[in-house]
Parts: structure tokens; sequence; C-alpha cells
């Protein structure tokens, strides 16, 4: 009885979760924001891909923010405050993933008039941030080479999931023995005809069609 009553609570959450996700992105439309929720592990490199496109993007006159989401600090929210003032910044505290509420909250703090491209940071694990969804215009997960070449297959659900899969640090696969051919193998077995990107941010290489993908209004 005990479990049946967790797992109904369980459900309730999610949906309610869906909900304000749904309530999010029609605020997001609303104010004609283009939003995109990077999920992926610890130093998979999403802190330093959203970074390069917000400058790409101010390079080109739009109007960028960011919103940092960790369990506890605000490292990340410092480094984009260096590339925006329109910057938010969300602690979890126990919670491994940001929540369709707490985004809320972040967008309620926002002048959304103001801007045109929101990157949202997601805590950093492949787990817990598939199960809520925040009310993006895509979800997108990053993994580096320096993770493994099985890591894909590892969490098929948060990669079933995206709209879009990075690989990135690609310049370092023959440094730790990986094979990208598996990645890119496994990607596009579990998540058939989603885009998946290679990437090396620290360089600057595949970013240009990183950022077309994500202009993309499908």
């Amino acid at each position: 009885m005990h479990r049946v009553a967790s797992l109904a609570v369980e459900k309730s959450l999610f949906e309610a979760n869906k909900r304000i996700a749904h309530d999010n992105h029609q605020h997001l439309m609303e104010h004609g924001v283009r939003s995109f929720d990077f999920m992926g592990s610890i130093g998979s490199g999403k802190t330093l891909i959203i970074e390069k496109l917000m400058d790409m993007l101010k390079k080109e006159g739009k109007k960028v923010g960011a919103v940092a989401g960790d369990v506890s600090g605000n490292d990340d929210y410092l480094r984009f405050l260096k590339h925006s003032d329109i910057v938010a910044n969300v602690n979890t505290g126990k919670d491994c993933h940001l929540d369709a509420h707490r985004i809320g909250h972040a967008l309620d703090d926002l002048p959304l008039g103001n801007i045109d491209y929101l990157f949202i940071e997601n805590v950093g694990n492949l787990v817990c941030p598939s199960d809520f969804p925040l009310g993006t215009d895509k979800r997108i997960v990053v993994i580096s080479t320096t993770e493994g070449d099985d890591m894909i297959r590892k969490h098929p659900v948060i990669f079933g999931l995206a709209d879009l899969i990075i690989i990135n640090k690609v310049d370092l696969a023959p440094m730790v023995d990986v094979d990208i051919n598996i990645l890119t193998t496994d990607a596009k077995r579990i998540a058939p005809g989603k885009p998946v990107h290679l990437t090396d941010a620290k360089h600057g290489t595949g970013l240009d069609e990183l950022l077309s993908a994500l202009r993309d209004e499908k």
C-alpha cells in the first residue's frame, strides 16, 4: 500500500511539472524568446558551449540571457555574467535537477522582453533531468569524449528524449582512446532521427553548425 501511494505522488509530481512547463513555454513564446535546456554530466562542456553561443549571437546583434542551474554555488552564473547582464542563478539544494517550478520563478525575475535567446544550463548529470521538462523549445544533451564511448548506451532515456545531441571534446578522443563512431552509432540507434553534432567547444569547431540547428524553428 505504501508503494502504491508513493507511485501516485510521483505521478502527480511529474504531471504538475508538465503543466508548469507548458505554462513556461507559453510565457516564453509570448515574449518571442527562443529557449534551450542544456543537460549533461559535469565536465561535459555545457557551460563553455553556452558561453560561445552567447557570444556568437551577440555579434549578430541578438539579445541573450542565461539561467545557471546547480546544486549550490554560483560559479557558472559568474561565468555567464561575463557574456550578458541578464542571468539568473538557481540552486536546487539536494535535488539533482532543475524543474519547471523553479524555472518559472526565474523567468519572473528576467526581463523577457529584452531577450531573443535564453540558455538554461541544467544540473550536471545524465539521469534526473530527463523526467522534468522545463518548457524550453529544445532539450539538448551534451556528452564529452572524456566520459567514455559507452555513456550514451548507459543512459538511453535522456538521449532518447533529447531534441539534439552534442558530442563535445572531439579533439580529445584519441588521447582518451575513445571511438567517436561508437558514440554516434549508439546515438542514432537510441535516438533515431535526432541530430548529432560533433564539437570542440574550446577551439570553436562545430559551433556554427550547432547554432544553425538551434535556430531551426521545427
